[in-house]
């Protein structure tokens, strides 16, 4: 299994322990975890993952 590649967005200035994290798989799902358990893993499948974008540039709170 390949080794997952974890990004944080720009707005985490990587000084502090608590951010969220995003990896791609292979099969293209979004890998989600908090930085400070990163042993806590969401998968979103394309289409879950384009919903949720595109409900949080819409406004939406959660």
């Amino acid at each position: 299994m390949k080794q997952l590649t974890f990004v944080r967005p720009n707005r985490c200035d990587n000084s502090g322990p608590n951010c969220v994290e995003v990896a791609i798989d292979a099969d293209l799902n979004r890998i989600v975890r908090n930085s400070q358990r990163p042993s806590v893993q969401v998968t979103f499948d394309e289409n879950e993952w384009s919903a949720f974008v595109d409900s949080v540039r819409a406004g939406q709170t959660f």
